[in-house]
């Protein structure tokens, strides 16, 4: 049978601020039988222009994509918004394009988030190194909402040797990151912030694990300037670099690398 070949969709925050992510991602879907590759070619997803209301970027965006990942049998992304933005949204872009539709829809249907692709579309399990530690799960917004991901991150987890899972009173609570709606309105993303990270404290996790670096890097910054809990700050890290068993070699997230 011949492996299915996979593209990787980086995402732009997991390029530039966290590629121990993509390194992860690749581990774990090369475990799971899959031929993968990153496609060169590949830009931003589009959904910050999408969201802005700039559909004249976000469609000079998709057009690029959609040459970059054509030959591909799948397209997966370690982020529910930028899988979101392409399976659910990027054939709109095209719906007065007659040609181009049907390769939108095409790259819609083969693009997955990458929990979701280990747990749906492949049957398989990871076989991570033991970790012993409490951990609690973020659901983000567009994993859950757009794209029901909700147990599959769960189940992968449970594999996991040693570690335990406590949920936060609210899990699928929002953490108010929402890519620029924390900038245009940030009173009210701290607010949330806030609330999410009082459900934290609740659990006494040691780490703090989401499928999106975005909602990750800022609940990383609200955490690093609460400086009246008495309780250790959690470490946090992306899904794919717990069950890649990544942790020992990079710095969690919000943390500066060793020196030396």
């Amino acid at each position: 049978m011949t492996p299915p070949r996979v593209a990787l969709f980086v995402t732009c925050l997991v390029d530039l601020h966290r590629p121990s992510i993509a390194f992860a991602s690749i581990s774990l879907l090369e475990a799971a039988g899959c031929t993968v590759e990153v496609p060169r070619a590949q830009t931003c997803c589009g959904q910050p222009a999408y969201n802005a209301g700039d559909r004249a970027t976000a469609r000079d965006l998709a057009l690029g994509l959609l040459t970059a990942f054509s030959a591909y049998d799948y397209v997966v992304v370690p982020s529910g918004s930028c899988a979101g933005m392409l399976s659910r949204h990027l054939p709109s872009l095209f719906r007065d394009d007659p040609d181009l539709l049907p390769r939108a829809e095409a790259l819609a249907a083969k693009t997955h988030e990458l929990t979701a692709f280990l747990v749906d579309i492949l049957h398989h399990t990871p076989t991570p190194p033991a970790l012993t530690t409490t951990a609690t799960y973020h659901d983000s917004c567009a994993g859950l909402r757009e794209l029901g991901i909700k147990t599959q991150p769960r189940q992968l987890l449970a594999a996991v040797p040693g570690l335990t899972l406590a949920e936060m009173p609210e899990p699928e609570l929002c953490c108010g990151f929402g890519g620029t709606f924390c900038v245009k309105y940030s009173d009210i993303s701290t607010k949330m912030a806030d609330n999410k990270t009082a459900g934290l404290e609740t659990t006494e996790a040691q780490l703090l694990l989401g499928g999106d670096l975005g909602c990750l890097l800022h609940l990383a910054g609200r955490l690093s300037r609460q400086t009246t809990s008495t309780s250790p700050q959690p470490r946090l890290r992306h899904i794919a670099e717990i069950l890649a068993g990544t942790t020992a070699t990079t710095p969690a997230i919000g943390q500066p690398p060793p020196c030396g």
